[in-house]
């Protein structure tokens, strides 16, 4: 299909959905699925039931809270990362594949609209990480910063969580990666720009579609990959080492849009890349289900067969190593695109590592000489 028809199907698309009444707009997620750690849950079975219920499309809360620790020991051998950080559980983004969605039933809520309308935060954010890197038997190795959910969401605006961590790090020495899809990082375009000088720091900006059609249903409440590729040319500017994240590939979506999306990256400044391909577990299965099929029923069949071809019948894959990237024809189709484009524009070229080396803890004099 070309560029044109998909643009004209999206559109056609987006005015169907407009239309429908049942069909919350600005969000991902169009109702709350079940969680499975809860015995017993709300649920209307009536519409005409005369009993207050909560607005479907109500406002997202901040839920303030005052956390025990902020630093995850990473476990999964699919990440090259072995610590994350969030100052924020949920996310207002409201992206309707985020495999964080699940995480949200940790926290009593549900995966679908809560996770967009209910976020927690984690208000002594940067107190806990000062307390954890006073801890002298951590051996100082990167963070990854927003390994779960988005650090520059919506609520950073108002919290400024991010920039309290970042400050911290940068007074430790301690070497960060950030993935974002939103703009509001070049906020903080200062202390990164600062890190990146002492080889701290490296980031990455998710980029899904230039169809700006599919990213207002698919990721609602984001910013738009020009503005995303504005933000890797300012900071691959002011000297921070950029990336890009292109995920997640969904065959009859936005596979087609890899090479697109990686040479102007590269045009932008982006040195290195990394992908995932489709898959959708846990809750994430119901939600995206019903989602492909109220904004694209014309190809929601073909869409998820294709998805399940993907992932040897089913829409998830449990296993490492194969989880991410998928398998059969589809996927390896993908994946020989991300291996033959990311040679011909000269990506990851380079073996490049933060440096743990100046790490220091205030009271400390030895690393000083």
């Amino acid at each position: 299909m070309s560029d044109q028809l998909q643009q004209d199907h999206f559109k056609v698309a987006a005015q169907q959905k407009e239309e429908s009444d049942q069909y919350l707009a600005g969000r991902g997620a169009q109702f709350n699925t079940k969680n499975k750690f809860l015995k017993n849950q709300q649920t209307k079975e009536h519409i005409e039931g005369i009993d207050d219920w909560e607005v479907a499309n109500a406002g997202t809360q901040y839920l303030e809270q005052q956390v025990k620790s902020i630093v995850n020991k990473v476990e999964s051998p699919d990440l090259g990362m072995m610590y994350s950080m969030n100052p924020y559980a949920g996310c207002e983004h409201g992206c309707i594949y985020c495999y964080a969605r699940n995480v949200h039933e940790y926290w009593g809520y549900s995966a679908g609209l809560d996770f967009e309308r209910k976020i927690i935060v984690k208000m002594n954010a940067a107190e806990m990480l000062r307390k954890f890197l006073m801890n002298k038997k951590y051996e100082p190795t990167p963070i990854m910063l927003s390994g779960n959910t988005d650090c520059y969401q919506p609520a950073e605006q108002k919290y400024r969580l991010t920039r309290g961590l970042l400050e911290v790090c940068n007074e430790f020495n301690q070497p960060i990666g950030i993935l974002t899809k939103n703009s509001w990082i070049i906020k903080d375009k200062d202390v990164l720009q600062e890190m990146a000088k002492k080889n701290l720091v490296t980031a990455m900006v998710s980029i899904t579609s230039f169809n700006d059609e599919l990213r207002r249903v698919m990721e609602p409440r984001t910013t738009t990959a020009t503005q995303r590729l504005k933000v890797i040319e300012e900071l691959s500017n002011a000297g921070v080492r950029m990336g890009v994240m292109m995920g997640p590939m969904i065959p009859g979506l936005n596979e087609h849009e890899m090479q697109r999306i990686m040479k102007e990256a590269r045009d932008a400044g982006a040195t290195f890349t990394a992908y995932t391909f489709i898959r959708l577990n846990g809750a994430i299965k119901l939600l995206f289900h019903d989602w492909l099929y109220k904004n694209f029923p014309d190809r929601a069949d073909k869409v998820w067969h294709l998805i399940e071809d993907s992932h040897n019948g089913q829409v998830n894959d449990t296993r490492w190593g194969v989880r991410m990237r998928g398998e059969g024809s589809i996927a390896e189709m993908v994946r020989q695109q991300y291996k033959k484009y990311g040679k011909l524009y000269g990506m990851n070229e380079d073996r490049w590592e933060l440096d743990t080396n100046i790490f220091w803890r205030p009271g400390e004099q030895g690393k000083l000489f």
